[in-house]
């Protein structure tokens, strides 16, 4: 084995650059990650192969295969990694005051109303700290996109995420006047099949289930769109137009339905609430970073405008 001195940062490095090439699945992949040049990533590789006197990667033109010997130094280096950075919160004071920068992705309607007052909040208390605060309604790929947690709205389906239930948003059905007006009174849950639709594809596309509040009775019909759309503000504007009905969350139209710009019909009748959740990945160790902004959304959430505790 290559006895070459290097010195600690040198080695940490490296071994951050090795586990980079192999969550993001290559060279390319990782350099665009850590901004810097695949020449540069490549080198790192091989100084650290060469500190090891091991092969870790096996490259072809289309495939990168982990050997045996990579298998073992990425369980290690990751090992190492977690524990050099809770060294260096410990040391540095970061558990009280943390600092640099977290990257969070939020979806597109509560990121851009709701949630930028606890995002302020956070930010304003912790002054050494930044967020990098990206809107995006997909579910978030934590490797490739370098994030540390999510807020996700909706059910979660990867069971290889920590996913935190902080609360519900409540769902109603909405119309404007001038559609309503256009159709024989809604009085009873049938009358709605007879209305135009919305479909927010995001939570229903081609079916309504909705319950009524006191008797917990459940009715499901068919619709077929007149729009769909994966977007809160879309759907609001489209029911705005008299284009159709729609089912969404109550939050975003409360002051539509104030105004009487748009209506709650049958307001017994609700859809199911969404669930809202924190998400990120599993690990033996979390910056505080990440902790203290866990620490205050799991708190603030329950009791945003336009959500619920969860269960209630």
């Amino acid at each position: 084995m290559n006895k070459t001195f290097q010195s600690g940062i040198d080695r940490i490095d490296l071994m951050h650059t090795f586990i980079r090439i192999v969550e993001s699945g290559s060279l390319s992949a990782a350099a665009q990650q850590m901004q810097t040049s695949q020449p540069t990533v490549s080198r790192r590789l091989q100084a650290l192969e060469r500190m090891l006197g091991a092969k870790l990667i096996l490259r072809t033109t289309h495939a990168m295969k982990l050997t045996d010997d990579g298998q073992r130094c990425f369980r290690h280096a990751k090992l190492l990694i977690e524990r050099w950075n809770a060294l260096e919160d410990e040391l540095h004071g970061a558990s009280d005051e943390p600092e640099g920068v977290l990257r969070v992705r939020a979806p597109h309607a509560f990121g851009q109303d709701q949630l930028i007052t606890p995002l302020t909040e956070y930010l304003q208390r912790y002054t050494n700290m930044s967020v990098d605060w990206m809107l995006n309604d997909r579910s978030p790929d934590f490797i490739a996109e370098h994030i540390d947690c999510a807020i996700q709205v909706g059910e979660i389906t990867d069971p290889s995420i920590v996913a935190v239930l902080l609360a519900e948003v409540p769902r109603i059905v909405i119309a404007s006047p001038t559609l309503l007006a256009r159709f024989p009174k809604i009085e009873k849950i049938n009358d709605l099949t007879e209305l135009p639709w919305i479909a927010l594809s995001t939570y229903y596309r081609n079916e309504v289930t909705l319950r009524h509040e006191t008797t917990n009775e459940n009715v499901h019909f068919d619709i077929v769109p007149k729009m769909s759309t994966d977007s809160l503000y879309a759907a609001r504007k489209a029911a705005e137009a008299g284009l159709g009905a729609a089912i969404i969350s109550a939050w975003i139209v409360k002051e539509n339905i104030t105004d009487g710009s748009l209506v709650n019909i049958l307001p017994q009748w609700r859809a199911k609430p969404l669930p809202v959740y924190l998400v990120y990945p599993y690990a033996s160790y979390y910056p505080a970073r990440l902790l203290k902004f866990m620490e205050l959304i799991r708190k603030v959430m329950p009791v945003l405008s336009g959500t619920q505790p969860a269960g209630k």
